[in-house]
């Protein structure tokens, strides 16, 4: 089976064609309906047909068409899943995706991927792109606008969404962020700084619930709505030179703690001023001093997203659950000043 290819020299060479299943019928020796049979999955073949067929599609190296296939199931499966995410090249959404993957890996399932960059527009042309294209689930990351109504089974992952419901699976936010303004209170902290993230997002929220929790009415200054290190970093400046300065701050999300680094070093103060901040990140053991931080596990929530969402297109129809991942304090340093 060759077919012609024009080079971009201008010369023709003969190329391979893509096998077909109707080549993989012949070289078992069975009808195009049992190797459509075994391709989809379905369970009524013989065994030894599915042996042949199986053998026939490895000696021709026969790769499905996936728009095909899709046809050709009674269930309309397509067998590929979407996963939107903030910023897939960011450490938090790389390890949640990367879970993600393997879940879906293990039940020959494919994913789809894209980046929000906290734009609800965005947020929407993707998810409608994926609905084009009949994926059969999303596991959507909410940029905390408001959300129309999905066809296909979604499950939300770090957020609880605006307007929707549906599976959530979110870390213990409150409790986390809680935790680590306790723990500066214990090593003698009083007047504690907060930075955090935008407030129309559940995470910003419910982590300055937790810091107020713990502080009650000794509750500091407090910044919100930073969007970047750049942001963070000025903030956490004017904070630590206005009057009334912290002695220590809380950093409500890893890019705010990047601004704090920089500001307390920019300042000579990293060995005075305490720091802990929310979500773990790449090196901070190695920083002077090392960043306390309320870590996040999102391979589980990647795995728990999952798992849940699989549950949903299996035919799963209770009521929306909220499935919370617990955090973890690591001490290693900035935060025992």
């Amino acid at each position: 089976m060759l077919h012609s290819v024009i080079n971009i020299d201008g010369g023709r060479r003969m190329t391979p064609q893509r096998p077909t299943m109707n080549d993989v019928a012949r070289t078992a020796g069975v009808s195009l309906k049992t190797v459509s049979r075994v391709v989809n999955g379905e369970t009524t073949v013989a065994p030894d047909l599915v042996a042949r067929v199986q053998a026939a599609v490895e000696s021709l190296d026969y790769r499905p068409h996936v728009g095909a296939t899709m046809l050709r199931r009674h269930d309309r499966s397509t067998r590929t899943i979407g996963v939107l995410l903030d910023d897939v090249s960011h450490p938090f959404s790389a390890a949640l995706h990367r879970a993600v993957e393997d879940q879906a890996r293990s039940r020959g399932i494919h994913v789809l991927t894209g980046s929000l960059d906290h734009d609800p527009v965005r947020e929407r042309d993707l998810a409608a792109a994926f609905a084009e294209r009949q994926t059969d689930g999303l596991i959507l990351a909410p940029s905390g606008a408001e959300l129309e109504p999905h066809t296909m089974p979604v499950v939300f992952v770090d957020r609880i969404p605006a307007g929707a419901t549906g599976d959530t699976v979110v870390s213990t936010n409150v409790s986390g962020a809680a935790g680590a303004v306790r723990h500066l209170i214990a090593h003698g902290h009083r007047q504690i700084g907060f930075l955090g993230g935008h407030r129309h997002l559940s995470t910003a929220r419910d982590r300055y619930r937790g810091y107020q929790r713990a502080l009650g009415r000794r509750a500091g200054p407090a910044v919100h709505d930073l969007h970047d290190p750049t942001e963070a970093e000025k903030a956490a400046i004017a904070m630590l030179r206005g009057p009334g300065a912290p002695t220590a701050l809380f950093a409500a999300r890893s890019t705010v703690t990047f601004g704090a680094v920089r500001a307390l070093r920019r300042l000579g103060r990293q060995h005075a001023v305490a720091l802990v901040g929310f979500g773990d990140f790449p090196l901070a053991d190695l920083l002077d001093p090392p960043v306390t931080v309320v870590a996040q596990d999102p391979a589980r929530m990647g795995r728990t997203a999952a798992e849940a969402l699989f549950e949903r297109i299996d035919g799963y129809d209770g009521a929306p659950r909220e499935i919370r991942i617990p955090t973890t304090l690591i001490p290693r340093g900035s935060g025992e000043l």
